[in-house]
């Protein structure tokens, strides 16, 4: 055989390895993939009500209702639009109105999201990447909003934990 011919063996066989191989890590993470979303995303119908889903904003003032046991509901706002969410938990200790929260679950074809986990901020100079990102995109983030909701819902603070 010509050197020439074993390269190109050689090259294709190392393609279609390579190609089963990212195939296959493809198929894995099918199932562990989820998707960061904000109320605003999801209203615009960009969520499928079968998928797993990450939904991030802030917990609306006066949303939050406790119900049997440990079922509790609120509202997920981005200052534009809001999703009602029910979970069945043990909130975490830092979970209350007008914080950032990031909660994982599932959209119901009604519209309210059924989560399985939800995430707060861990200390008053912090909010979630997304959750700030996905504010500021709505176009309704700004130095009023910050304002209205405070330290909770993530106002820049100077090293020593003070606001400028």
């Amino acid at each position: 055989m010509k050197p020439k011919r074993k390269r190109l063996i050689f090259v294709t066989v190392g393609v279609a390895i390579l190609g089963v191989a990212v195939g296959l890590m493809l198929y894995a993470f099918q199932g562990n993939i989820t998707f960061f979303m904000s109320p605003s995303d999801i209203a615009a119908d960009k969520a499928k009500p079968t998928g797993t889903i990450r939904l991030g904003g802030l917990v609306e003032k006066g949303s939050i209702e406790r119900g049997p046991g440990a079922l509790v509901t609120f509202k997920v706002t981005d200052l534009s639009h809001d999703i009602r969410v029910v979970y069945k938990g043990i909130l975490p200790d830092l979970f209350r109105e007008g914080q950032g929260v990031v909660t994982e679950g599932k959209l119901a074809p009604d519209g309210v999201f059924h989560a399985s986990t939800v995430l707060a901020k861990h200390d008053a100079k912090y909010m979630p990447p997304e959750v700030e990102a996905a504010l500021k995109k709505s176009g309704h983030w700004g130095d009023a909003d910050q304002k209205k909701y405070g330290a909770e819902a993530g106002v820049a603070m100077d090293g020593q934990g003070a606001k400028p």
